[in-house]
């Protein structure tokens, strides 16, 4: 009795193993994150800034919180795409105010759900060019967490 309760378990473990998607391969999702820039020379303060990427496939649209230099206040949102070559990523983005701008450039490795990030902001300012270097990490719910694919009308 005991030994065909130990293989009806098995047996029912292994049949939702077989029946689950590779958690490995779930990639589709919206990760969100923080991205933390060098100071830069003509502006002190913020340098920690909120990023949300969303993926879809390979590809996929960004925006990461700016703000305006030497002030706390939000500027607006520097945008950009994403393309993802099997674990790796890559972020090209920019950001345009009225006096100063950037392009920027991000790559990472995903382990899991989540990707570190490292980078460059190439700033004009003043008619003069600055290169920081900016780190951080995006990381997408736990599958549980993620919407249900739509099933098809058949």
């Amino acid at each position: 009795m005991i030994n065909s309760r130990k293989s009806v378990w098995l047996a029912a473990a292994a049949g939702l193993t077989l029946a689950m998607p590779a958690q490995a391969q779930v990639r589709d999702a919206e990760y969100r994150g923080t991205v933390v820039c060098d100071n830069l020379p003509f502006a002190a303060g913020q340098n920690r800034a909120a990023i949300l990427v969303k993926l879809t496939g390979n590809e996929g649209p960004y925006e990461r919180t700016v703000h305006v230099p030497g002030r706390r206040q939000m500027a607006a949102k520097e945008t950009g795409t994403i393309k993802v070559e099997g674990d790796k990523i890559a972020l090209t983005g920019a950001w345009k105010g009225e006096k100063d701008a950037y392009d920027a450039s991000y790559t990472g490795t995903f382990v899991r759900r989540r990707a570190k990030l490292t980078g460059t902001q190439n700033w004009t300012h003043d008619g003069k060019s600055f290169t920081r270097n900016c780190s951080g990490a995006i990381e997408r719910p736990l599958a549980a967490f993620l919407p249900k694919p739509k099933k098809l009308a058949q």
